[in-house]
């Protein structure tokens, strides 16, 4: 598939795949979105909430590792612990990350986001004190972990794309794999998507979205 890069409304980078109109990132703001979405309505909120010094996350759709790069900053600077796992079926070629400017933009080490993708697959590597990093080339719905996360960042390609990675079957896989009270987060606002999860038994909340959505979900797990 045609891959091109696109510059998006906040100057930073993300892939473009023509075929299907679709790109890794919003194209208003690859940083924004995800800073707005997984950063702080993820990740800040199960701190504030739970009131921890460290958490497991599961991330569907490794892709371009901009959530884990800024989730590694963001640890850092927090002094929080996190235990990072990334799922994902077709990894971006290395020669396409450098195409990417996320770390000039987030003012964070060039050397981080270069590790976060020189790692070995199917192992966990420890990154600094603060995050480990287990990167895994798995299709979602063989994910069978049960009770293992605290919070899951779902940032697959979009339902209109790949509706398959939105149904009840994927969601019940989320649930499962989260702990009790665990929190997913996710740039998606559809209706199906929001119904496909309450299906499971997730208590779903709609959020203001990232520039240029106006919407996001938020789902916890409750028992």
């Amino acid at each position: 598939m045609k891959r091109e890069f696109l510059r998006t409304g906040d100057g930073s980078i993300t892939i473009h795949l023509p075929d299907w109109n679709e790109q890794y990132h919003s194209k208003h703001g690859a940083i924004n979105e995800a800073l707005h979405v997984f950063i702080e309505t993820g990740f800040e909120y199960f701190f504030g909430n739970f009131q921890r010094k460290e958490v497991s996350i599961l991330e569907i759709g490794f892709g371009t590792g901009l959530n884990a790069f800024l989730t590694a900053v963001q640890a850092e600077k927090t002094k929080r612990s996190v235990s990072y796992t990334g799922v994902e079926a077709y990894p971006v070629d290395i020669s396409e990350v450098k195409e990417l400017n996320y770390p000039t933009l987030v003012k964070a080490p060039q050397a981080l986001f270069d590790q976060l993708h020189e790692v070995p697959w199917e192992e966990t590597t420890t990154i600094n004190e603060y995050f480990s990093l287990t990167k895994r080339k798995q299709f979602f719905a063989d994910i069978e972990e049960v009770n293992c996360y605290d919070l899951i960042y779902f940032d697959a390609f979009g339902a209109r794309v790949q509706p398959d990675l939105w149904t009840e079957d994927i969601f019940e896989i989320m649930y499962k794999s989260l702990k009790e009270e665990g929190v997913l987060v996710t740039y998606a606002a559809k209706g199906s998507v929001r119904r496909a999860m309450q299906a499971v038994g997730f208590l779903v909340e709609r959020l203001p979205g990232p520039p240029g959505k106006r919407e996001m979900l938020r789902a916890v797990k409750e028992i």
